[in-house]
């Protein structure tokens, strides 16, 4: 079924699009070159980026991936293990483990 109507939208489509022809292909075009050189679209498409960007990154904070700006997955430092004592080699204690199981 999904096949038929995939079929059918495309049909539609090249038929449509077929009647409408070269002159209106031309002026979507020449919109499409106007609109994209536009400073204000630029400055839109910048702040987008950067709110995009910005999203990521607290998304990547939350699951604990950080943001080295090479790709990579890190975390900050990794802590000491716990000595018999319980405390770490700069007497610095460690926080309990996170048993909540979520985020």
């Amino acid at each position: 079924m999904a096949k038929l109507s995939f079929l059918v939208g495309f049909g539609a489509g090249y038929v449509l699009g077929a009647k409408a022809g070269t002159e209106r292909y031309e002026q979507i075009r020449r919109a499409w070159e106007q609109a994209k050189d536009n400073p204000q679209l630029q400055g839109l498409a910048g702040m987008a980026q950067a709110r995009a960007d910005g999203v990521l990154n607290s998304a990547k904070a939350r699951v604990g991936l950080g943001s080295s700006g090479n790709g990579t997955a890190t975390s900050g430092p990794v802590p000491r293990a716990r000595s018999a004592a319980g405390t770490s080699s700069s007497d610095t204690p460690l926080p309990p483990p996170d048993t909540t199981g979520g985020l």
